[in-house]
Parts: C-alpha cells; structure tokens; sequence
C-alpha cells in the first residue's frame, strides 16, 4: 500500500516506522516545508492519507483531502466541534473518512470499559468522577481529544453531569478534567469516582508512541478502497 502522510512530525515518523515494517511505501510526506506539494497530482501517488498535523491546521488539511477523494486516516485533535461539516463533505464527496481521538488498541480498549464502568456508576450518586490527562508540553491542545472522549462518554451515562470543564469547579454538574503538560509524558488518562468509603480507577498509560502509530496504520489498512466514515470500533471490531 502506499500512503501519503499529511504531517511529517513526530507521530508522522512514528508512523513512518511502522508502516514500513508492515511492508508499506510512503508516497508522499507533507509538512510546513513543502505545502505545494499537497496537490491532486501528487497525492494520485497514494492509496490512503494519514494526517497528523495540529488544531489550527488540521480542518483545512482534512478538506483538501476530502476534496482529493483519497481515503483519509485522521489523527489530529482540536477541530471536532466541525465534525458534521466534515462527515457532510464527505457524504457529498462520496469519500472515506476515519478519524479517532487516539488509534491506541490499549486507549479503544479503554474507551469500553469507561463506558461500562459510567453506566454501573450512574446509580450511585454518592461518587464523584473526574478525569485527569498528562501530556508532553508539546501537544498544543487542552484536554487532549482521548480526554475529550472519555469525558463525553461518562456525560452520556450520568446525567447528572451536564458538561465537561477543563478547570476545578464548584458546580456539582461539571465533569472536571485536569490537565498537566510535563515531560517526558506521552499520555496518561485517569478516569477516578471517589465516595467518603472508596476510589474506583481505571487508568490508562502510554509508554511511547508506537501504539498510536500501529492504530493508525491499522486503519489505513482497514479504509483502503472503502467509502464512507469510520472509526477505530470497525478496525478493532469492537
């Protein structure tokens, strides 16, 4: 397969790494220095896209790409609240769209049982929940998008939590989530509910970004030649 990567940064030489050790040919690499070169002509070169890039430039990419009608893998956190602009696009484009908050199999995983565990905890009124996130000091948004999940997950199961906040709060209907950017992290996410009696906690930690990489390369493999929108729950079967 050969894949063109949208951002060629940390996570875009991550995932260089492992498709490669998948047997794949990267077809194209684009970053801040050869933006250009993020045309039909070139990108035609590729089976699949994968974008990494951040939240102010994201969106853009994911339309350019749209607009290209390659299969698109998506990483990039900080835009999602132009999600449906973008699932509408591609209905139009008669495209193929995948985006996950985090392409972790571990984080997916993750994402079940705190869904599982919201809805055992709903009942009983006496827990407080909040979530906390760490991350290196270069992730350029806050929460990070797999805090951003899990905290809409648990808001889905207990109603009495109306919104999440990124800050401490008096206000019994916010679901905090605390974030800390310290190195080296590259992400830890705690979903705690605490009474007078007990803590219950799940947490998950990543060691490195390999897990992120192989998600994402899993899914380009999964969308090849496929049309419409996607997520890591078809990957993984889930």
């Amino acid at each position: 397969m050969n894949i063109a990567l949208i951002g060629y940064g940390k996570m875009g030489k991550a995932i260089e790494e492992i498709a490669v050790q998948r047997g794949h040919t990267i077809a194209l690499k684009i970053d801040e220095n050869n933006l250009a070169d993020f045309n039909a002509e070139k990108i035609a070169a590729a089976d699949v896209a994968i974008e990494f890039t951040g939240p102010h430039t994201a969106l853009d990419n994911i339309k350019k790409a749209i607009g290209f009608t390659i299969p698109l893998v998506c990483g990039s956190t900080g835009w999602t609240e132009k999600m449906e602009e973008v699932n509408q696009l591609v209905k139009e484009k008669n495209g193929c769209f995948l985006y996950a908050s985090n392409f972790s199999i571990g984080v997916n995983i993750f994402f079940e049982v705190n869904k599982k565990l919201a809805a055992l905890m709903a009942p009983h009124k006496e827990y407080e929940v909040i979530l906390e996130e760490v991350h290196h000091t270069q992730k350029k948004d806050a929460p990070s998008g797999t805090a951003i999940t899990l905290a809409e997950q648990v808001l889905n199961e207990i109603k009495r939590k109306k919104r999440w906040v990124n800050e401490l709060s008096d206000n019994p209907e916010d679901l905090e989530i605390i974030s800390q950017r310290e190195d080296p992290a590259p992400g830890t996410h705690h979903v705690k509910y605490s009474s007078a009696v007990d803590d219950i906690e799940i947490i998950h930690t990543a060691h490195n970004r390999k897990g992120f990489a192989a998600g994402a390369v899993l899914a380009a493999e999964f969308i090849k030649e496929k049309k419409g929108i996607f997520s890591m729950k078809d990957v993984l079967g889930l």
